[in-house]
């Protein structure tokens, strides 16, 4: 067991990646297209034009807070399935007031949504914490379940808006640069794409939560409660106080990434049929970066080059988008079966020390017969 945790997770994560890749060539081969010139078109896609750069980054932003928020749940030992639903009260929050308030000269509405629609993801967030703390509910249900409850809700209040804040029955009008997140100054450097301040604010924020985590007795605690709750409580610390915080704080940064959504990306909310997808895939990038901040970045960083890359595939190569979604279940599920790959890896280990042992036998035996 010793040797099979002895590999870091920064080796397990990488081969995940690896083994995710292969999985997907070979796929491609099976379906009759060349896996070299799928991946080449999926960089290029990616990194060919200032604009996808920018694309790229733009779709880092979301996934970098909500993965922070898984983090800070898991870290208090709690699966934060709720994401989704904490991202789309981030987003209907900000974007509704933003909406129903604001004219280019009043300055003072986007700080107050960016902090109205986090204070709605940290509540959406901390009702599953509390329901837990309080009388054991799993954390699973409840999340899964409130998902539904705010997805229904919000589509109600965004079809019961009056008319003039509409575009349509069920989206609301566009928001002008000037009540958004978004910078001229990022949208030129990046070819006009919807790069905007939010890539700026999801860095800021990554840090600041590693100095939470890291060096503050509120993190202490977190994962002391997350490690061992009936150790914690016996050193002093309030375990129900310290879930309902880690939860509030994973729906904050959840919301966080709803209001990057709709206050900078979309510039506008609908109506939709699930909640947003960015929620389940910032739970991926957290599973792959494996408890790492930095890796936080750089698993968004691989997620959004296969997302905003596989939009140009079908053009450069004709491989179908389809096949990203299978590199990247793929990725997750071998990052699922970590232990898998770290049993793997002792294997080999054993296998190269063996093969080592009897070469040094045969050189030994050699040794004496010379010597007789």
């Amino acid at each position: 067991m010793n040797k099979i945790n002895s590999y870091s997770t920064g080796v397990v994560s990488a081969l995940a990646v690896f083994l995710g890749l292969v999985v997907g060539a070979i796929v491609m081969l099976i379906s009759g297209y060349n896996p070299i010139s799928g991946y080449v078109s999926l960089i290029q896609s990616a990194f060919g034009s200032s604009l996808n750069i920018g694309e790229v980054l733009r779709s880092m932003t979301p996934l970098i807070l909500t993965a922070a928020g898984f983090l800070v749940a898991q870290s208090a030992g709690f699966f934060n399935i709720g994401l989704a639903g904490q991202v789309w009260v981030g987003w209907l929050v900000s974007t509704v007031f933003v909406t129903t308030h604001a004219t280019d000269s009043m300055i003072w509405v986007i700080p107050v949504a960016v902090i109205l629609g986090t204070i709605g993801g940290a509540i959406t967030g901390a009702i599953p914490g509390w329901l837990r703390a309080q009388f054991g509910a799993s954390e699973v249900i409840t999340t899964i379940m409130l998902n539904y409850i705010v997805l229904y809700i919000g589509n109600t209040v965004i079809t019961s808006l009056p008319g003039k804040y509409m575009s349509a029955s069920d989206t609301t009008a566009n928001l002008s640069d000037a009540t958004s997140l978004r910078w001229s100054l990022l949208s030129n450097l990046t070819g006009g794409s919807r790069l905007n301040t939010g890539f700026i604010i999801a860095i800021i924020v990554l840090a600041l939560v590693w100095f939470i985590m890291k060096k503050t007795t509120l993190g202490f605690e977190i994962r002391a409660v997350g490690l061992n709750m009936d150790a914690a409580r016996y050193a002093g610390m309030s375990d129900k106080r310290t879930a309902v915080l880690a939860m509030a704080l994973s729906g904050a940064l959840a919301g966080l990434a709803g209001v990057t959504e709709g206050l900078g990306t979309y510039l506008n909310i609908f109506v939709q049929s699930t909640a947003p997808s960015v929620g389940y895939d910032g739970m991926a990038v957290a599973l792959l970066a494996s408890g790492s901040f930095i890796g936080i970045a750089l698993s968004a960083l691989l997620f959004a080059v296969l997302t905003v890359g596989g939009l140009g595939m079908p053009l450069v190569s004709g491989v179908p988008t389809e096949l990203v979604s299978v590199v990247t279940a793929t990725i997750i599920f071998f990052v699922g079966a970590n232990y898998m790959i770290r049993w793997s890896l002792v294997k080999l280990d054993e296998g190269d020390a063996k093969d080592q042992a009897k070469a040094a036998a045969k050189k030994q035996a050699k040794a004496k017969k010379e010597d007789a």
